[in-house]
């Protein structure tokens, strides 16, 4: 298979890019099968599956930042990255640039919220100054080593301030050198193709499930004027789901047989891992004749 192009590239093309969400290296594996144009890193699901804790700024640029490293060495897709708010001060912008850069994402995304952040679809957010994020962004720009690796500049000013000082902001953030415009949590179509009709940068859509925003079709979502879309949660929901459904019967029944969740077949959960190269090694190298 050949290698994508880069997601600055991709960006450049005609068509909707889709962004499916990955929070583990299960799902990192899975979804790269399949050959989307990007793959996101969801800070929803990553602090999730890895901590067991909620999206709350609870997780630290460490315990981000490996598995940026660990994603993005295993992906074909470009990986946009979830960076929370840069995890702190302008200097730990710039450090959180680098970093996710020098782990092998492609995108960074950065949001306007206080520190310590809350997941997008949950109430309470607060968000700092604008001016202060136009200087985060700046920050981003300049210590990025490669023009390739994208800043995506989040505003989750809508739902505390409305929609006409989320537009305010993205557009300062458009003019402090952001690459990609993410308004967070419009309430309905008709704010998103506002929207659609104000910003003039690629512009990404959050479709969550259940979330404070509609989820479009693509179609739908192309016509309005977004460039990408993420589905942070969709396959997280499905999984979750799935293991209920699994767990619940061996409460019920103490057994798997006759399961109804739609397994996947034990050999092309094998497949998938990787474990044909460990036969194939062991065949090449085996210690006993």
């Amino acid at each position: 298979m050949p290698a994508p192009i880069s997601l600055r590239q991709r960006l450049t093309q005609p068509g909707l890019v889709i962004a499916p969400g990955v929070y583990d290296m299960v799902s990192l594996r899975l979804a790269d099968t399949f050959g989307f144009d990007a793959l996101y890193m969801t800070g929803f699901g990553t602090v999730a599956s890895h901590l067991g804790l909620p999206d709350a700024g609870l997780a630290t640029y460490s315990d981000m930042v490996g598995r940026v490293k660990a994603m993005a060495g295993m992906a074909r897709s470009p990986l946009i990255a979830d960076g929370d708010t840069g995890y702190g001060g302008l200097l730990n912008v710039r450090h959180t640039v680098q970093g996710y850069e020098a782990a092998g994402a492609q995108a960074i995304q950065l949001e306007d919220q206080e520190y310590p952040k809350k997941c997008g679809h949950t109430p309470g957010r607060r968000v700092i100054p604008m001016e202060d994020m136009v200087r985060k962004i700046r920050v981003a720009v300049d210590s990025r080593s490669s023009f390739d690796f994208l800043v995506i500049a989040r505003t989750d000013a809508r739902t505390s301030l409305g929609l006409d000082e989320a537009l305010r902001r993205a557009e300062a953030y458009a003019r402090a050198g952001a690459d990609i415009l993410f308004v967070e949590s419009p309430e309905s179509e008709e704010e998103m193709r506002k929207i659609g009709q104000t910003v003039d940068k690629p512009l990404l859509a959050n479709m969550v499930e259940g979330g404070r925003t509609p989820v479009l079709s693509h179609s739908e979502l192309e016509s309005i004027g977004y460039k990408l879309a993420i589905f942070p949660v969709t396959a997280l929901l499905a999984a979750t789901q799935a293991m209920k459904t699994v767990y619940a019967q061996f409460l019920r029944a103490g057994s798997s047989v006759n399961s109804d969740a739609g397994l996947m077949p034990f050999a092309e959960l094998t497949q998938l891992m990787g474990f044909e190269d460990v036969w194939a090694f062991e065949r090449q190298y085996a210690e006993t004749p």
